[in-house]
């Protein structure tokens, strides 16, 4: 569990940091990396978006066990 988290925290750190690109300089760097919406972009948008998921899920799970 916790290398999935620790996982899942890179993943949300990096899909941050390109959204703060996207809204400071109009700047995709996934996409600049990867191609416009390609595969590889594609799943590296799913892999963040999934990784937002696992640490909320872990998140809750982990205040309403204490």
């Amino acid at each position: 569990m916790r290398a999935l988290k620790i996982i899942s925290y890179i993943l949300i750190i990096i899909g941050a940091l390109n959204w703060g690109l996207v809204g400071l300089f109009n700047f995709d760097l996934v996409a600049l990396l990867f191609g416009e919406m390609s595969l590889l972009a594609r799943i590296v948008y799913i892999a963040v978006g999934v990784s937002a998921i696992v640490s909320i899920s872990t998140t809750f799970r982990e205040i309403f066990e204490k």
